[in-house]
């Protein structure tokens, strides 16, 4: 569901706010090649399906950067894919569904060069067969008590378990999953129990098989809201599901985007987003957050974050929440989003293990919150800048109307003129955005040179320069980033790096998308036909390399001075992702480094002699150990005892980790006087500014940004004194 580079300059203008749909906005002249490439075949296959199938099959074979050969190993690779899709903890097929379905595992290839679906036909068949025998096993279980005192676990490594080879089996597995799922409920209405006898010393609680029948209750009315959902799907939403299983093995930002998911994307072409402003990932038990949008409703609230996982949702009008796991992601999203005013309530597994319910306003971003803005950084008598780019947004229509380039340039005038003495672009959450703007950005830090280089799959390539000598910034520089800065982000990265003009500070590395997308709608392929909108595909057409050759691509930017996070240790970015596109290199541009004055070598010991002994550092070392311990515990105890003195472990550290939030830099932070000025005006600029600032005052990247800034202050003074002895 993500992509990166559009077709017409509509699409292009929506890219810009996809912010961490990994986006990566090129120049109009390769979009209108892209766009009437495929013209010499015709199409004339009476079957919707077949058609669909036939259209995009020929769109990857013609137009992907890096065509896969359809194959055995291909077909394989699809079969298990399309399997896992529709049944992921395998609850539904039987082991023998799976024999049956063995005897296309080498076929499928073959099936597609022949628009054939006897694949998908038979799979989809046996799937909605085996959903509504689900239903009555789930109901004969849920008819029967659940004995907590009993020592039982459930496992969710789903990987490694097999299909079950009989129905017994098979509900006996469907038994502890309820049971799981009941188990919060059942906690949490014992916790109500205790509670309302505190309130009350008359009240009467009630047994615990009374509690244990509600909890049930609950479980049977969230599953048949589950399937009542599921019932509505129509088999052209399982055939588009297919159809991205054969697509995605292409690359991870391959996709096919049904005529819905086209038009979805489409009524966002303006850049606000109705809904909660987090991007989802689907995962075996649940629809996991990988990204917070600025200034969405979950950015506002501050109560979810990056790994959580949203487990059921429910409506506002309708008490009974909806169960999501196993549900295919473009399912749960239909239900998470809604409305500006309404409110959806989410229960939600964070990232810590600790189970939650979180109710989000929906509403709609606030753009001026995905714009660049900055902040005076004073510490005792020095200053210095901080600008903050949540992306790489640029107006296609009328460029210089509004870009970031533009804005990170007016913020570096403001900054200037408070006599900072070094600076920080903040890249961290940047999910890219424009070419045109990371090339003129780049061009605000150095005096001219090659910033990207581009190649097509003809190995033709191009490099894009800076060609404005002039230099905003001559001054230190640090760029911060993490795992989700991508695409132009780490263009930017890259090129300050290979010039060493700044140095690069955050995660090991950002996230490692060194790809182009443009989006192909069907109908300009297929111009008359009788089924209407085919919808369309987002395919692969490029990857860029940096200026020394490299590609960036899956191993992203490494920093200069490596800070650990809470996700060091978890799998994150585009080495996280299936099919992910392999990391190579070209030839380097010529180019020449920056003049010098930076001491690197002394600067990036220094840090990191700091960070040995930072204690906030070090507690963030701590946290990042254990939640990649608590993300690779598979076994979850099912007796209650067992259970709450695990939950009760898991808060106790989640609460002794909160100390985290409660750290203070000492550094005081001050918006620009033209900001200042607004504030009488604006209240809520004010605000918004202050809680910013209070946010920052607690983070330790950016105090060790600031003292990495010092030093690169002294070693340019000592550099100076220097110079002009020699002189």
């Amino acid at each position: 569901m993500f992509w990166a580079m559009s077709n017409d300059v509509k699409t292009q203008i929506k890219n810009i706010y996809m912010k961490k749909n990994l986006v990566l906005g090129f120049l109009a002249v390769i979009i209108a090649v892209a766009s009437c490439s495929f013209t010499n075949k015709s199409f004339e296959n009476n079957d919707k399906d077949k058609l669909l199938l036939d259209i995009i099959t020929y769109i990857l074979e013609k137009g992907h950067y890096s065509p896969k050969d359809i194959n055995d190993d291909f077909s394989v690779n699809v079969f298990e894919d399309f399997i896992d899709v529709l049944d992921p903890t395998k609850r539904y097929f039987l082991a023998e569904d799976i024999r049956d379905f063995e005897k296309y595992k080498f076929q499928i290839d073959d099936q597609i060069k022949n628009t054939d679906i006897s694949f998908f036909n038979l799979v989809h068949e046996r799937y909605t067969k085996r959903m509504d025998e689900v239903k009555l096993l789930i109901k004969e279980i849920l008819d029967e008590p659940f004995d907590y005192t009993i020592e039982e676990s459930i496992n969710s490594d789903y990987d490694k378990r097999p299909f079950t080879s009989s129905r017994s089996e098979l509900k006996e597995r469907w038994r502890k999953q309820l049971k799981f799922w009941t188990l919060n409920t059942f906690d949490s209405k014992l916790k109500d129990e205790i509670q309302k006898k505190e309130e009350d010393p008359n009240y009467t609680s009630r047994t615990i098989a009374a509690v244990e029948e509600e909890a049930r209750d609950v479980t049977r009315n969230t599953l048949e809201e589950f399937f009542e959902f599921v019932d509505n799907l129509e088999r052209k939403d399982r055939f588009a599901q297919y159809i991205n299983s054969i697509v995605d093995k292409f690359d991870p930002h391959t996709s096919y985007f049904a005529p819905e998911d086209k038009d979805y994307f489409d009524r966002q072409i303006s850049g606000r987003f109705e809904g909660i402003g987090a991007r989802l990932q689907p995962e075996p038990e649940g629809a996991k957050i990988v990204e917070i949008i600025s200034g969405g409703p979950v950015w506002r609230g501050q109560l979810l974050e990056v790994g959580d996982e949203i487990i059921e949702v429910a409506q506002e009008d309708n008490e009974t929440p909806v169960n999501i796991v196993g549900m295919p992601l473009d399912d749960a999203v239909q239900l998470i989003k809604g409305p500006k005013g309404t409110k959806v309530y989410l229960t939600v597994r964070k990232v810590d293990g600790t189970i939650e319910e979180v109710t989000v306003t929906r509403d709609i971003v606030e753009l001026e919150e995905q714009y660049a803005k900055s902040a005076q950084i004073i510490k005792k008598d020095e200053k210095f800048g901080l600008i903050q780019l949540p992306g790489f947004y640029a107006d296609f229509k009328d460029y210089a109307s509004r870009n970031a380039a533009s804005d990170v340039a007016k913020e570096i005038d403001r900054l200037k003129e408070e006599g900072i003495e070094g600076l920080i672009l903040d890249l961290r959450d940047n999910g890219g955005g424009s070419l045109r703007t990371a090339i003129d950005m780049a061009g605000l830090f150095i005096k001219d040179g090659p910033v990207v280089q581009v190649r097509a799959s003809d190995n033709d390539k191009m490099v894009y320069e800076d060609k404005d000598e002039r230099v905003q910034w001559d001054g230190p520089l640090v760029v911060l980033v993490n795992e989700f800065s991508a695409s132009a982000s780490e263009i930017l990265a890259a090129a300050m790096q290979d010039y060493k003009r700044a140095i690069i500070i955050g995660s090991n590395q950002t996230f490692g998308k060194g790809t182009v997308q443009t989006m192909y709608p069907l109908e300009n392929v297929v111009h008359v036909n009788e089924y209407g909108d085919l919808g369309a595909i987002k395919v692969t057409i490029q990857k860029f390399y940096r200026i020394n050759g490299e590609s960036n691509q899956l191993e992203g930017v490494k920093s200069d001075i490596v800070i650990p996070d809470r996700y060091r240790y978890i799998v994150l970015g585009e080495k996280g992702q299936a099919n992910a596109m392999n990391w190579d290199k070209i030839n380097p541009a010529n180019y020449k480094v920056w003049d010098g004055y930076i001491d690197f070598e002394k600067t990036i010991e220094n840090s990191n002699k700091r960070i040995a002994s930072n204690a906030q550092i070090k507690l963030i070392e701590e946290n990042a150990k254990w939640l990649k311990e608590q993300q690779d515990e598979m076994s979850v105890p099912l007796n209650y005892d067992l259970y709450k003195s695990r939950d009760q472990e898991s808060r106790a550290k989640s609460e002794y980790f909160k100390k985290l939030s409660e750290y203070d830099s000492k550094l005081t932070f001050e918006s620009v006087k033209y900001e200042q000025e607004l504030f009488t005006k604006d209240s809520l600029l004010r605000e918004k500014r202050e809680r910013w600032h209070g946010n920052l005052a607690k983070d330790v990247y950016i105090e060790e940004a600031v003292n990495i800034l010092r030093d690169l202050k002294l070693s340019n003074i000592k550099n100076e004194k220097l110079a002009h002895v020699k002189g």
